[in-house]
């Protein structure tokens, strides 16, 4: 059974930064080779949006649109976790953040798996609980 727990959020003021952490329970991140672990989060009244994906085996990276520039994801494979770093954040980052977790099908290229699934094309196949994040002005 895979397991996602999402953690790290809390309240931070308008240009600061966090680190989200997602542990990955039920598969070795460095010895399962076609899945993706993406960042989604959702603010009140408004649509899930994707944040950031990493994929494997090559660490392939998504990012959602105008995210990029303050959003880094990156992973430790000793500790089966992955991370979500923001910095200069702004009160509209205030969101419920997401780990999830997609096995690769065959008809997603891998080059394109990550891409595909911030960008809402790909539903992940497995959701942690959510953190909040909450940026103030």
């Amino acid at each position: 059974e895979v397991k996602l727990v999402d953690s790290g959020g809390g309240l931070v003021q308008a240009g600061g930064s966090l680190r989200l952490s997602c542990v990955v329970a039920g598969f070795t991140l460095g010895d399962f080779p076609d899945y993706a672990i993406a960042w989604f989060r959702q603010a009140p009244g408004k649509e899930r949006e994707g944040v950031s994906c990493i994929s494997s085996p090559y660490g392939f990276k998504s990012y959602g649109a105008f995210l990029q520039d303050r959003f880094i994801i990156s992973t430790d494979i000793a500790k089966n976790t992955v991370y979500l770093h923001g910095h200069s954040l702004k009160p509209d980052d205030t969101a419920v953040y997401y780990c999830a977790a997609r096995l690769r099908r065959q008809d997603s290229p891998t080059e394109s798996h990550c891409a595909e699934i911030t960008s809402g094309l790909r539903t992940p196949d497995y959701w942690g609980r959510g953190t909040q994040v909450t940026v103030s002005s």
